[in-house]
C-alpha cells in the first residue's frame, strides 16, 4: 500500500490496543518534561485506527518490530522499534519517542509519512518492508 503525502493529510496507520494504552500512559507522563515529543507521540495515537491485539495485521509497524526504511535521500537503514528504556542506538533499537521513532509506528511496508524536524525541516521517511518481532506486552515502559 502506498499513501501519498497532500496537503494535512498522513498515512493511515493501525496499532494494537495494548500497545495504545501503554503509548498513551508514556505520553501522558512526559508532557511536562518533554511537551514536543508527547505532542508528536499523542498526535500519532490519536490518528491511529486501534484493533484487538489479536486482530493485529502482520506487516504493521509496532514495538518490538523491525523495519527497513529510507530517510529523505538517505541510504536506507534498520532499526527496532522499542519503548524507551530499552533505546539503544548502537543496537540499531529506536525509540518510539523519537521523531522517526513516532513516524514508524503503526506504518507498512510501501507507506511514507512527512513530519517536521526540531529544527523545522520538512523530512520524509518510506518504509521499505517491517518484520515482526515479539510483542512487547510484559515489559514496562
Amino acid at each position: 500500500m502506498t499513501a501519498t503525502k497532500t496537503k494535512g493529510r498522513r498515512p493511515s496507520i493501525t496499532i494494537a490496543r495494548s500497545e495504545h494504552a501503554r503509548l498513551s500512559n508514556l505520553a501522558d507522563m512526559l508532557a511536562e518534561r518533554d511537551p514536543h515529543a508527547a505532542e508528536q507521540l499523542a498526535a500519532e495515537l490519536d490518528r491511529a485506527k486501534v484493533v484487538d491485539d489479536a486482530r493485529m495485521a502482520p506487516g504493521v509497524m509496532r514495538i518490538g518490530s523491525t523495519a527497513e526504511f529510507q530517510i529523505d535521500d538517505e541510504a536506507p537503514q534498520t532499526a527496532e522499534l522499542v519503548f524507551p528504556k530499552d533505546a539503544d542506538i548502537s543496537r540499531q533499537r529506536i525509540s518510539v519517542l523519537t521523531p522517526v521513532g513516532a513516524a514508524l509506528l503503526g506504518l507498512s511496508a510501501g507507506q511514507s509519512i512527512e513530519w517536521a524536524a526540531r529544527d523545522g525541516r520538512v523530512r520524509r521517511l518510506n518504509v521499505i518492508a517491517v518484520h515482526a518481532g515479539a510483542p512487547d506486552t510484559a515489559r514496562a515502559s
